[in-house]
């Protein structure tokens, strides 16, 4: 390829980012891990960074579901708090390297919902300006009702995303499916404005996958990472 063709990541950075979102029981861990083990095989370097899991901040934010501390605008600020530090140690020194970092969430799940829980709009698109714009974001779209299936069938439902602590239902099942349905609700109204690569989350895992990696060939392919 002519290097005077050669696409321009908008972060500036030589290395890449992707960002993969969905809810909760998606497939996003499966999905990303995958991705990780095919570029490593390609030869690229290749980072996992996953929502919550800074060392600085993360004990804290458990620590404050346990005691139901949480309230809209307190989450939105220790969750950013966490990804200001991987952003910081983690994140940015990868991209510098050259490196492609894969994000299990990025900045959207913050933009769906920590919306859902009260938090206005402008205000946590402000406080989340900092962050690079990734390079590919592939959401993985999946209906309620499959949502709830898999949920029930691995790690069970959990207070949080339940959407229990903000009321929308005293019945588990039920503020599952509210709180569920205003996050996909956020996230289809961001599809156009991000440029979401939106992938059919009830595809099989190897079919899925294959569409993702398609993507991500087509971006490697336009020169944007040597």
């Amino acid at each position: 390829m002519d290097k005077s063709a050669k696409k321009i990541s908008e972060h500036g950075y030589p290395g890449l980012l992707i960002a993969i979102e969905g809810t909760d029981g998606a497939g996003r861990s499966t999905q990303i891990e995958l991705l990780r083990d095919w570029l490593a095989i390609e030869g690229y370097g290749v980072l996992i960074s996953e929502w919550k899991t800074s060392r600085l901040i993360a004990k804290a934010i458990d620590q404050a579901k346990e005691r139901n501390l949480l309230h809209a605008y307190t989450f939105s600020l220790l969750y950013a708090s966490d990804f200001a530090d991987r952003l910081e140690h983690v994140i940015v020194p990868a991209l510098k390297a050259g490196m492609i970092v894969l994000t299990d969430r990025y900045t959207y799940t913050a933009y769906s919902r920590d919306v859902v829980r009260g938090a206005s709009q402008e205000w946590i698109r402000k406080l989340y300006d900092f962050a690079p714009k990734p390079d590919l974001v592939f959401y993985l779209k999946m209906p309620v009702e499959m949502l709830l299936k898999r949920i029930i069938g691995s790690s069970g439902l959990d207070y949080y995303e339940s959407g229990r602590d903000i009321g929308l239902s005293t019945d588990f099942y039920e503020s599952f499916k509210i709180y569920q349905r205003k996050i996909l609700t956020e996230y289809s109204k961001m599809e156009k404005e991000f440029s979401f690569e939106t992938v059919d989350g009830t595809l099989p895992v190897d079919a899925l996958q294959s569409e993702m990696r398609k993507k991500v060939k087509e971006l490697l392919d336009s020169g944007i990472i040597k």
